[in-house]
């Protein structure tokens, strides 16, 4: 299948797939997904109908935070190929009429790169965050948010200690990153997926944790967390070079903020295009508690006239399958996301129906949140695709291992079976492209949520555990579940083309 690649405001309804490089194919026989990988498989993400990807760091790096410890912007880590596969990688998705957005990660560098090794001999240490003292700050990864170095001095890493956080209060941080987004957009990439957006500012004069705005509960623990308005003047200055180049490239927040209106503030008309909507990813499977995300997530976003976005899972958190507790409730989800208005994303192997590996070997769980935090580790939802029936899954010694029940959830077993969850996706993406038009909410029994768009299109959800009657008079196009005339079905959603009075 090609999509057209005509520039039309294309993210305001994009089904955007993120590529979790590592573990998406692996294109050398190392164990360890490529790029080349990437490149091998754009025709499988073209036949699904994606109209963009999102390639998680693949940059020169240490590893110790699988990339996102980043020691050279500009160029391809070895173990995921050249500079000239990142290219031609590009060039070929683009053939395919596939845009491709790539991270950057402005929060924080590897302890590895050269500015931060000058700064350990004492040069320039005004680019990172260094003092005297350190204050009461928690790491997100667990335990101090400081390492004092051999001078005495400590220096800020909101993530690992290998991560040091950059100030940006220094000029030359602001002009070496605008460096970076030129060159990749000069190497043609469609966008950029902005890691830590809301925390790359700091309040000022690093105030201890006790102040509640500059705080938020991760599981038990308090961290430090930022929605400092600082950071907007520099969304601004990324926007107006995004705009400054042809084909409407785009930038992504990844943004936690308190409230979907605070998160919109990220989208607003000279800032960001979009931002991830987190608090759908964290809304329960109930009825009411959908409804209430859905409505508030697309007043705020309409508020300032950007889109919503929508996302099930992603590669820092539970898949949904798991957190849902079943591949029926997993159905259901992706063909509710993917009858909302706006972006939504798919992560990498959701249209397979994976769930969260939960029984990982502890040798080979290397995630350094799960390092510090044993119950919060990012491994299970990291476990590569499975490509193949047979042993292996098409890969040779994978990083991660592969269950050994996968077989039926690997692309060749659910390619060609209607019933698969492959299919599901392949035929809601493509019947999407159908759909326009706001969101009109109707009334419905409890526990279900029932709504419509342009041209008759209906979407019903049984977010319970019974069938309930609720006649829709009309045609079902596709469904996740069972449909019978009068009912649907538990834990399940149909797509119709109806009226509902």
């Amino acid at each position: 299948m090609t999509h057209s690649s005509t520039p039309t405001r294309w993210w305001r309804d994009a089904v955007i797939y993120q590529v979790y490089v590592r573990s998406f194919a692996d294109g050398d026989g190392d164990g360890v997904g490529d790029l080349r990988g990437v490149r091998d498989h754009l025709g499988y993400l073209a036949d699904l109908g994606v109209d963009a990807i999102w390639l998680t760091p693949f940059y020169t790096s240490p590893m110790a935070d699988f990339g996102y410890d980043v020691a050279d912007y500009r160029d391809v880590d070895p173990l995921f190929g050249t500079l000239a596969d990142a290219k031609a990688l590009i060039d070929e998705a683009h053939g395919l009429g596939i845009r491709v957005i790539v991270d950057v990660v402005p929060n924080h560098t590897s302890s590895a790169h050269a500015w931060f090794q000058e700064a350990l001999r004492g040069h320039n240490r005004d680019r990172y965050i260094f003092r005297d003292e350190p204050n009461d700050w928690e790491s997100i990864f667990g335990g101090s948010a400081w390492t004092q170095v051999e001078d005495g001095q400590w220096y800020l890493h909101l993530f690992d200690s290998s991560q040091p956080d950059l100030n940006w209060d220094n000029p030359e941080v602001r002009a070496e990153f605008e460096s970076i987004l030129r060159f990749w957009l000069d190497l043609g990439v469609d966008g950029f997926r902005v890691d830590v957006a809301h925390g790359m500012v700091k309040p000022e004069g690093l105030p201890d944790i006790g102040h509640a705005d500059q705080v938020r509960l991760i599981g038990n623990d308090v961290v430090p967390y930022f929605d400092n308005d600082a950071v907007h003047d520099i969304h601004r200055s990324w926007r107006r070079i995004l705009d400054s180049y042809p084909g409407e490239r785009i930038g992504v927040a990844e943004a936690w903020a308190p409230t979907p209106a605070r998160l919109a503030r990220y989208v607003r008309d000279d800032e960001l295009h979009q931002a991830f909507n987190f608090h759908y990813l964290n809304a329960p499977w109930d009825a009411a508690a959908l409804r209430e995300v859905i409505t508030e997530s697309l007043e705020t976003a309409n508020s300032v006239g950007a889109p919503s976005t929508w996302v099930l899972s992603n590669h820092d958190v539970k898949r949904h399958v798991t957190r849902y507790g079943s591949l029926r409730r997993a159905r259901a989800a992706a063909l509710l996301m993917l009858a909302l208005p706006g972006s939504a994303y798919v992560y990498n192997g959701e249209e397979l129906g994976l769930p969260e590996v939960l029984d990982l070997p502890a040798e080979v769980c290397l995630d350094p949140q799960r390092l510090r935090d044993p119950d919060s580790g990012r491994d299970g939802c990291r476990v590569p695709l499975p490509w193949t029936s047979s042993d292996g899954y098409g890969w040779r010694r994978p990083w991660l291992p592969v269950p050994g029940d996968w077989a039926g959830l690997s692309v060749e077993a659910q390619t060609g079976d209607p019933g698969s969850m492959l299919s599901l996706y392949r035929d809601a993406m493509r019947l999407r492209r159908t759909v326009s038009g706001d969101l009109r909410w109707h009334d419905s029994p409890a526990g279900t949520l029932v709504f419509s768009r342009d041209d008759g299109f209906v979407c019903t959800v049984n977010l319970t555990a019974e069938k309930i009657a609720c006649p829709v008079e009309g045609t079902p196009v596709l469904s996740s579940g069972p449909v019978e005339e009068g009912w649907l079905a538990p834990d399940s959603a149909t797509w119709w083309r109806a009226k509902v009075a």
